[in-house]
């Protein structure tokens, strides 16, 4: 069991490693405070260990079957993908330097933080059907599948809460460089458009 579980970690650190809407939005909301990112990773992995249980109960395998469900899901992710973008190119429109009200009003703002970082991941057809083809690799034959499961997707979502409260602390390391009207009002411009692309990608794809 430790050599899966070894196994296991290693495949959640590439998974982890590879770029995606998640990383920006977290590596966004971190600009705006480290409590803002460190909630939106929270609520990614909320979403992370959903998809799990979901997974764990078979449910994601009627998502993949269920052509219409799959669908309905499609278009609602793009939609959230392209909202999310375009948020952002107008955060990158209105200006980069953030106010010390704007940051107080971060600050308040949490409950916003882990919502759009769980909103992302679960409008994300895509992660559901990642769940259901990862998590029953790293299921040892001899061992009862849902509670495995269900143990995997745990361990699944804390390790990243670990990955990626590194971004958090990193950004939050780097702010006073990344959070200059240029830099941030790039890095605005450059998340946006790339989400506005993924979530057009998601709804013309067959």
């Amino acid at each position: 069991m430790l050599t899966t579980l070894l196994a296991f970690l290693g495949a959640c650190t590439i998974v982890a490693a590879a770029p995606g809407p998640s990383t920006m939005l977290i590596i966004r909301e971190s600009l705006r405070s480290r409590r803002a990112g460190f909630l939106t990773v929270l609520g990614n992995e909320t979403g992370v260990f959903v998809w799990g249980l979901f997974a764990a109960f078979g449910l994601t395998t009627l998502l993949a079957a269920s052509e219409l469900a799959y669908e309905v899901m499609r278009i609602v992710g793009a939609v959230v993908l392209v909202g999310f973008g375009v948020q952002m190119l107008r955060a990158a429109r209105r200006g980069a330097e953030v106010s010390a009200d704007e940051t107080a009003a971060a600050a308040k703002s949490g409950f916003a933080s882990y919502r759009g970082g769980l909103l992302l991941n679960l409008a994300n057809p895509k992660a559901a059907i990642f769940a259901m083809s990862f998590l029953p690799q790293f299921v040892p034959p001899e061992a009862p599948k849902f509670p495995t499961m269900v143990a995997l997707a745990a361990v699944w979502a804390v390790y990243e809460i670990g990955y990626f409260g590194l971004y958090v602390w990193f950004v939050g390391r780097m702010k006073s460089v990344i959070s200059r009207a240029n830099v941030r009002k790039r890095l605005e411009q450059v998340s946006g458009g790339v989400l506005i692309l993924l979530g057009v990608r998601m709804a013309v794809e067959t």
